[in-house]
């Protein structure tokens, strides 16, 4: 586990199995993609079954910076959302991830935003 996280923070996130990533390209066009992904305590990684075809990996290849939210809701009565929004930047890993051996981007977590998870 980083400083970022509390001890809270990363069960959580080791307990959700799908995560929203927030890209943009070059020139600033965004996109957000549902996407599965694993979480060591210090790096995210998203990868895919096609992943070099995706808009989310020809935009970190132009524009490093994400964010990816994690969230669910923990009851809808009453309503309790749960969330951690991460921003940070990327670089391309060769790893044996979730998807077995293959390509991941690393998401290096800079800041974060939680909502009740208190």
């Amino acid at each position: 586990m980083t400083e970022l996280f509390s001890e809270k923070e990363a069960q959580y996130i080791k307990s959700q199995r799908l995560a929203r990533i927030g890209t943009a390209s070059a020139d600033g066009v965004p996109d957000v993609a549902a996407v599965g992904f694993d979480f060591d305590g210090k790096y995210f990684y998203v990868g895919g079954i096609h992943l070099t075809k995706t808009n989310k990996y020809k935009n970190v290849t132009k524009n490093p910076q994400v964010s990816l939210v994690i969230d669910d809701l923990k009851s809808i009565e009453p309503w309790s959302p749960r969330m951690i929004k991460v921003f940070g930047t990327t670089d391309l890993v060769t790893r044996n991830g979730y998807l077995g051996e293959a390509s991941y981007i690393r998401i290096n977590p800079r800041r974060k935003t939680t909502w009740g998870l208190d």
